[in-house]
């Protein structure tokens, strides 16, 4: 989403306003840390997202044991600092959006709902291509479709936002985890024929075979009243993003540095309590939904904190840099990341064979790669080649795609 602050024009003509009622946000009006923080959610969805893309465990379960010591203590610093962390955060960043675009439209005189809908319409179909021509762990489609919902809250108040939010998420994972715990005893239990399925087509080399097993694993996931669920907890980080958003503590960062802090150090003994403490007792699996979306939500918000105050500081701005890069073209390495992944392990055939540690090195040499690809690209064009394509879909306008000079940035 636009990611930006609009700076308020206390000088301006009626022609400049109405040659900028079609256009995105312009460069300088960029939150950059905002930017930071997508790009670091990316980079944390890809160390989740490999495991899930590499072998059947993450699907359909199976047992951990034969992994060495090692590998299993890095499966548990996979599970407390990005396991259900990233698309928390994603999601909070995907509500703080659509806010800063609803308002961007406002001062433009526009009506923001022809605009939204459609920017949602277009995300839905990179969805669907992603989803079944691609990997079935998409969330494009499920963002696209919750997101909406979010267009019966534009006009809410503050307080509203947050109700809903905590009702929904309360309701949700409250219900669910008071279901899994009468039945503790019973579940964990692995899906064997599902695993040596998905082992087997995914190893075949066969493109039809493969398809048909990403869709098998799609339905698997997504069926059922699974969409119902995904309301229930991704809704309310849309709602609570859109109410940072209106809060505007992440615009003017030194501004609201008190509550920024206070909120910080409140959103970390929340995300090690939550995240990390499930381990003192075993880490027991009726308790995954309130470690993945109570624990989740202050780990992602403990995260996006820390990035707006580092990036107040000018190490800290050079040192978050290439996540910036990368989150300008969010869309394009997200999706980037899943046809590297769909080649390396359904076509070139390492699915299954690869461990922990090797997974997390490839995850830094490709995302290495996309924030070096990332600066080098948006020196030369102004928007990553999906993000150009989205945009220009959603304003029914072909968007400027080439820089033409430095000062034309």
């Amino acid at each position: 989403m636009e990611y930006s602050y609009i700076r308020e024009e206390k000088e301006g003509k009626l022609d400049e306003i109405m040659t900028e009622r079609h256009t995105p946000v312009k460069e300088a009006n960029r939150l950059q840390w905002i930017d930071a923080a997508r790009g670091f959610a990316i980079f944390g969805i890809f160390v989740v997202n490999i495991g899930a893309f590499s072998a059947p465990n993450f699907l359909y379960g199976g047992d951990s044991g034969s992994l060495s010591p090692f590998d299993q203590g890095f499966d548990m610093i996979v599970d407390i600092f990005f396991q259900a962390s990233f698309y928390t955060l994603f999601s909070l960043l995907f509500g703080f959006g659509i806010q800063l675009m609803k308002e961007r439209m406002e001062r433009r005189a526009l009506s923001a709902y022809p605009i939204l809908a459609r920017r949602l319409v277009v995300l839905i179909c990179f969805g669907l291509v992603h989803a079944f021509l691609i990997w079935h762990g998409d969330i494009l489609l499920t963002y696209g479709l919750i997101g909406l919902l979010l267009l019966a809250f534009l006009h809410v108040k503050e307080s509203t936002l947050l109700v809903w939010a905590v009702m929904l998420m309360g309701i949700c994972v409250g219900l669910l985890s008071l279901s899994l715990y009468q039945i503790r005893d019973y579940i964990g239990q692995p899906n064997r024929f599902g695993a040596e399925q998905a082992q087997y087509h995914y190893q075949s080399g066969n493109l039809t075979e493969i398809w048909q097993q990403n869709y098998t694993d799609w339905i698997y996931s997504n069926g059922g009243i699974s969409y119902l669920l995904l309301i229930g907890t991704l809704l309310p980080l849309f709602l609570a993003g859109m109410y940072i958003a209106r809060k505007r503590w992440l615009h003017e960062p030194k501004k609201h540095q008190g509550i920024i802090i206070r909120l910080w150090f409140i959103s970390f003994v929340m995300f090690v309590s939550f995240k990390a403490g499930p381990y003192l007792f075993e880490n027991p699996m009726w308790f995954s939904m309130i470690q993945d979306n109570i624990g989740g939500t202050f780990s992602a918000l403990f995260y996006i904190l820390s990035i707006t105050l580092l990036f107040q500081k000018q190490w800290g701005k050079k040192l978050l840099q290439p996540f910036q890069y990368v989150g300008r073209m969010a869309l394009s390495n997200y999706i980037a990341q899943s046809i590297v992944c769909f080649l390396v392990f359904y076509i070139i055939g390492f699915y299954g064979s690869m461990t922990p540690m090797s997974l997390i090195l490839m995850v830094l040499i490709v995302y290495s790669f996309q924030a070096s690809l990332s600066k080098w690209w948006l020196t030369h064009y102004r928007f990553g080649p999906l993000e150009w394509l989205w945009r220009s879909l959603t304003y029914k306008n072909i968007q400027q795609f080439r820089r033409i000079s430095k000062t034309g940035k």
